[in-house]
Parts: C-alpha cells; structure tokens; sequence
C-alpha cells in the first residue's frame, strides 16, 4: 500500500489514495497506521478518491482514534497540495467535495495554499440548546470562563483568555477532555484557547480524537471568527506552536485560511504489516 506522510506546521497527515487500499479503512486501521510504534504514525488519515468534474477529489478525514471529521483546514490544505502536485489537476484553482462541504483551494506557490472553507455559523445542531449568538460558559479546571461557539465545517468552542502567558501556562491534557465532551455539544467539539498577540492572536488547540495539537486549521478558524467578532481586524495572523496561519473572515463570516503544507515522505507499507492490519 502506497502512502505519503505531509504536514502543515506540525499537523502531520497519511495520505491514501482509495485506489491503494488492500481493504476497507475501518476505525481499527486508522489507528493502526496512526500508531507511533505499530504504524507509520501521524494525526490522521487522509482518504482521497477521484470526483467527477467539476471537483478534483473527494476527500475523507480520519482522526487517529479513528472517528472521522467533517473538517480540518491543516489535512485539506495538505491534500490540496497533494493532489495538484501528483497531477489530479494542472489549475491553480480548483474544488473538493468534504464531509462538511466543498472546499476552494487556491496554490499559491509550491507550499502555499489559500483555501475557502465556507461560511462560519454561531448556531446548528452541535449546540442545540446554545443561544444564537453562539456565546456560553465552560469551566476550565477551577475557573469559569466566556466561550465563543463556532461552527467552521465541524464544532469549535473558543476560549479567550487576557494574557498569551495565560495561554501558555495552560495544560490543555487536563482542561481539554472534559469541555471536548461537555453534553451541550452531541458531538464533541474541538477547543480553542486563545489571547490577543500584537496585531494578531496566539492560539493552542484541543481537537477532538487527538488532543493539543501543534496547529489546527480549523480550530484556528474558530479563534479568529471569536476574535473578529470581539472586534479585531479580518485578516488575523494565528500564531500556533507550529508555525502561523492567516484567516479572512468577511463580513457575513464567510472564510479563507492561508498557510503552507509539505510533504514528508512517500513509502510503501510492508506486507507484513498491511497483514497485521488485515
């Protein structure tokens, strides 16, 4: 099975083409090949299969728990760049179909990429008892604090914080499990604990299947819109533990993330192990 390993600051990836698996991609492979020791390692898998025109590729994602996600702006930009570099399409501009909807990368360059990822909401069923504005109260270990509700393709709960040092100081192992599975959100939600940075933010990410992360594309996304909406400047430049990202949010919270993605590797997976997974 051909496979290639790319990351985008940090936020690493597998990428399958659909065509090269010896067998279904079950929750149970997932995190086989995201396994550190027993596979190749990485925060998730990435699933791409051909789509008919007008879009390039139908692209799946999967967390190394092996739950998949509707959305992740670090693993599309990733498969983006993958498919324009092998070929699927010689346009700079072009469309994929996601669970949370259709995606418009634009490559930039051979490590840039600016994507459209639809239009943010405050409201929908991964808070359904949330109030419109999206806004509400989480505990973050001993302390209560204001959260931002925003839907990006997939669930983020925003945190803001006053200081970056407060942000810094967190340990997001111990905060982050329990506002991921608070009730109020059915189907979990990614957390995202962020303070003003200059003229940007400084953000740390909790996702959902995964845990800190050194960048999210989405959860990201998710500071910015909270940012934005507090009154800082479109675009807003995230600095993450990876790298930075640039979000755009217009008016009518529609969105684009710039930032780089790059391959790591392309490997062959040894039988011996394609079998342990079968």
């Amino acid at each position: 099975m051909r496979f290639e390993k790319w990351q985008a600051l940090g936020n690493d990836y597998l990428i399958v083409e659909e065509a090269e698996l010896p067998w279904a991609l079950t929750p149970a492979r997932v995190r086989g090949l995201c396994h550190p020791n027993f596979g190749p390692g990485g925060d998730g898998v990435l699933l791409l299969s051909r789509a008919e025109a007008p879009h390039v590729a139908h692209l799946r994602i999967f967390n190394p728990d092996g739950s998949e996600a509707e959305l992740s702006g670090n693993g599309a930009r990733e498969a983006a760049m993958y498919v324009h570099a092998r070929g699927w399409t010689t346009d700079g501009q072009f469309s994929m179909i996601t669970a949370a909807g259709v995606v418009q990368p634009v490559v930039l360059d051979s490590r840039n990429c600016r994507m459209a990822i639809g239009t943010a909401s405050l409201a929908g069923p991964d808070f359904p008892d949330g109030p419109a504005d999206g806004s509400g109260m989480v505990s973050v270990g001993s302390e209560s604090r204001a959260f931002q509700f925003v839907h990006v393709g997939n669930p983020q709960v925003a945190i803001h914080f006053d200081s970056v040092e407060e942000v810094d100081a967190l340990d997001l192992a111990s905060v982050g499990p329990s506002i991921q599975a608070d009730p109020r959100f059915p189907n979990r939600t990614n957390v995202s604990f962020w303070a003003h940075a200059g003229d940007g933010i400084r953000a740390r990410i909790f996702e959902r299947g995964v845990g800190e992360t050194m960048s999210s594309g989405t959860g990201s996304t998710g500071a910015a819109v909270a940012a934005v909406l507090g009154g800082l400047p479109s675009p807003v430049s995230v600095k993450l533990d990876g790298g930075d990202l640039v979000v755009s949010v217009d008016p009518d919270l529609g969105l684009e993330l710039t930032g780089w993605a790059i391959p790591v590797y392309a490997a062959t997976l040894a039988p011996e192990t394609v079998e342990d997974l079968t």
